[in-house]
């Protein structure tokens, strides 16, 4: 097993996962319908990880690509050749009261997955979300219990979750191979933030983009051209994005979280920069306290994210025997070894010396997508539904509101979706939606 042996989140997407499945599916009214029925299915985006949700879930027996709700004109040449039927909208709104479907993925910037999600919820569809879920806590909270009480299909786009190389990291930490894990150390190198100057000249929208519905909960402002926000910079932007964490945190932490049974935070300290005025920092380190579980020593465990050029401390490379640290992953120090969870490779057993020879289970991997595709026909359950996925953005999300208040220590009571040491931290837990673009719960 070489920490080096890891492979691209877009070759992982082309190359597919193993495994599919086929059954029968759960109709807009929830009744059951026969093997043989179609899952007809509608995209919310047509590009970047849209084009890698909409055609792996097409590629599953008997989905019908029905519509496709997308705001920039110049994302749908691929989507026309490929989807030559499906009917094109620029406002997801319509799509939804105009088509019946039974399934959409949301595959958007970060702020529109909460109000989309939610729409098609209250539609009666199932909904595949990327990640992290939605853009704030209070709406990720919303998500969750609205889906459960919908009794609906809900997978988030956390693909790697579906991996036989997470999925082994998770079956070994379970099956105590390193016995209680102790502490917890998390990290990526991308660095998606920015602290330079915000433009001060806006430039003309292009022909074919709908800034108005591209913004859509946000407030209205100009459009800044040369990539400011559109198509990829958004995950910069503090109302659009969110951050490095945003966007890494749900596929790094995904394992850890699963592995320990994980519950909600105790507290959050963010020990680097504060983001500025419209843009999110780099280079962060966020500490956590969790809850101990059946998989974790007595007492409370921390576990730290770091992101940019940070990394854990000499003291946690040093169990490393001299190997380099993953470009993204995790380590957990247990009671009886250290794992090393390369993000994406096989998980690693240190000391050498004691796990040589050590037999790995046998464990298979499955495609998230067409596992999604199952449920939504009744057969089986998503393995990241809301209300795994859900309380793991919301853990996830945390640190990103500790990174507003550096050095300074948040505790948080998730019952009630409050910080009750410092009250102004819970002016970021939910937001204020652009007048006209109001959707309860949200």
């Amino acid at each position: 097993m070489n920490v080096s042996n890891r492979i691209s989140r877009r070759s992982f997407i082309r190359n597919g996962m193993a495994g599919a499945f086929a059954a029968p599916f759960i109709t807009r009214n929830l009744l059951a319908a026969p093997p043989s029925s179609r899952v007809v299915h509608a995209s919310f985006g047509a590009s970047g990880m849209a084009w890698a949700d909409l055609t792996s879930i097409s590629t599953a027996p008997n989905v019908a690509i029905a519509a496709i709700a997308e705001v920039d004109s110049a994302k749908l040449v691929e989507v026309r050749k490929r989807f030559p039927e499906a009917r094109i909208y620029e406002d997801y709104r319509v799509l939804l009261e105009k088509e019946k479907i039974d399934s959409v993925n949301v595959s958007t910037p970060d702020h529109m997955h909460a109000p989309m999600g939610m729409a098609a919820l209250q539609h009666g569809v199932n909904v595949y979300g990327q990640k992290p879920l939605t853009h704030d806590l209070y709406e990720t909270r919303q998500l969750t219990e609205t889906a459960r009480s919908r009794k609906l299909v809900t997978q988030m786009g956390i693909q790697i979750h579906s991996a036989r190389e997470y999925r082994l990291a998770v079956a070994l930490v379970q099956a105590g191979a390193i016995g209680k894990v102790k502490e917890v150390h998390t990290w990526s190198s991308k660095e998606w933030g920015d602290n330079g100057a915000m433009p001060t000249q806006s430039d003309p929208i292009p022909a074919g983009f709908n800034w108005d519905l591209w913004l859509g909960v946000c407030q209205d402002r100009p459009f800044y051209g040369k990539g400011w926000y559109h198509p990829g910079n958004w995950r910069k932007r503090l109302d659009f994005g969110t951050g490095t964490f945003g966007d890494m945190g749900c596929h790094i932490f995904d394992p850890v979280f699963g592995a320990l049974a994980l519950t909600a935070p105790l507290s959050v300290k963010s020990e680097g920069a504060a983001p500025n005025q419209h843009s999110w920092a780099t280079n962060a380190v966020i500490r956590y306290v969790f809850p101990a579980t059946p998989y974790t020593v007595p007492g409370n465990i921390p576990i730290t994210w770091y992101d940019g050029h940070q990394r854990p401390e000499a003291s946690v490379k040093a169990l490393l025997e001299g190997k380099e640290l993953p470009d993204q992953g995790s380590i957990l120090i247990g009671t009886d070894g250290v794992m090393v969870i390369p993000h994406v490779a096989d998980p690693i057993l240190l000391p050498s010396a004691k796990y040589q020879g050590f037999a790995l289970p046998k464990i298979g991997g499955a495609d998230h997508w067409h596992e999604f595709v199952s449920a939504v026909r009744g057969e089986g359950k998503t393995s990241a539904g809301f209300d795994y996925s859900g309380p793991l953005t919301e853990s996830v999300l945390l640190g990103s509101v500790a990174t507003r208040f550096p050095q300074t220590l948040l505790e948080w009571d998730s019952k009630n979706l409050r910080f009750t040491n410092v009250i102004q931290a819970n002016t970021y837990v939910r937001k204020k939606y652009r007048a006209g673009w109001e959707i309860q719960p949200l």
